[in-house]
């Protein structure tokens, strides 16, 4: 992603769909809040509902450029020294939604600002990622209640 604007993606984004992983099993109602760190890097707050457990989780992290901060390409970090990828493959021109990757296809998630993304919307991105072949047809789907 070119030109990409750290300052319009900051804030809340609502995760709509995702390929399953060990970190989010049984979570429902994902968020992740991006904030400006002190250090120029950002800081990430994940969080999700455990719908069996009865509880909400939280996962902080950080994340920092890989190159530029004009290209959408961010290197993140929950569990110290170790940093994952985190590609923004494609994204919204106004910043309402954001295909996200990771360092290969076996992560994959659908971002919006808003809980859940029109039928149409969401037609559109399930067929980019198809085309770039991600296994859509494996999408876990976030209930936001």
């Amino acid at each position: 992603m070119q030109n990409f604007d750290k300052s319009r993606y900051l804030g809340t984004w609502y995760e709509i769909a995702r390929l399953d992983h060990s970190f989010e099993r049984g979570l429902e109602q994902i968020s992740a809040t991006y904030t400006v760190r002190e250090d120029g890097g950002i800081d990430v707050l994940n969080r999700g509902f455990h719908v069996v457990d009865g509880v909400w989780n939280e996962a902080i992290g950080k994340a920092y450029f890989v190159d530029s901060e004009d290209v959408g390409h961010l290197k993140v970090s929950f569990f110290g020294p170790f940093y994952a990828s985190y590609v923004i493959m494609a994204l919204d021109p106004d910043y309402q939604w954001a295909l996200v990757t990771g360092p290969n296809r076996d992560y994959f998630w659908i971002l919006s600002r808003t809980p859940s993304l029109s039928e149409t919307t969401l037609i559109m991105l399930l067929e980019q990622a198809k085309h770039k072949g991600y296994p859509v047809q494996e999408l876990i789907y976030v209930h936001h209640d």
